[in-house]
């Protein structure tokens, strides 16, 4: 009886508890500061691509989740006043590890950790984001300081 009765009164003190979830999708949690989430594409105020396909994410990144195609000798039309675009940006989302590395070493300030938590797909194939989904995500990127010349 002694145990039935202690039962009772932790389902009572539970129930009279401030209720703690998060309705998910409406309610999100604060991110933290210094938060390294999701690595994404940033354009430059004109809207062109600030990647200039020199590889070093691709090098430096541990779990090899990035992918680059260098374009020909013709290089990349939208690219702007860049030499040369990526032809092909991919990344893994399900191998990165959020480890930042590829936008410390990023020279163009091309590629930024996003905050964001909620990355979600339905297949493995989703997971792999490519150079024009990067963009989307990463938007535009202004620059206090610009290395290209405008005309």
């Amino acid at each position: 009886m002694p145990a039935v009765i202690q039962g009772i009164r932790v389902t009572v003190r539970h129930f009279f508890k401030k209720k703690i979830t998060m309705q998910y999708p409406e309610e999100k949690w604060k991110v933290p500061e210094g938060y390294r989430g999701a690595p994404y594409l940033v354009k430059d105020p004109e809207n062109r691509t600030k990647c200039v396909s020199c590889q070093l994410c691709e090098f430096i990144c541990p779990p090899k989740a990035i992918r680059i195609t260098p374009p020909g000798p013709q290089g990349v039309p939208e690219a702007g006043n860049v030499e040369k675009g990526p032809k092909e940006f991919e990344i893994d989302m399900l191998r990165c590890i959020y480890c930042g590395f590829c936008q410390d070493v990023c020279p163009e300030e091309a590629i930024f950790l996003m905050q964001d938590y909620s990355l979600t797909g339905q297949n493995r194939k989703e997971m792999v984001y490519n150079k024009e989904k990067l963009l989307a995500l990463g938007g535009i990127h202004q620059d206090k300081i610009w290395k290209w010349k405008h005309k």
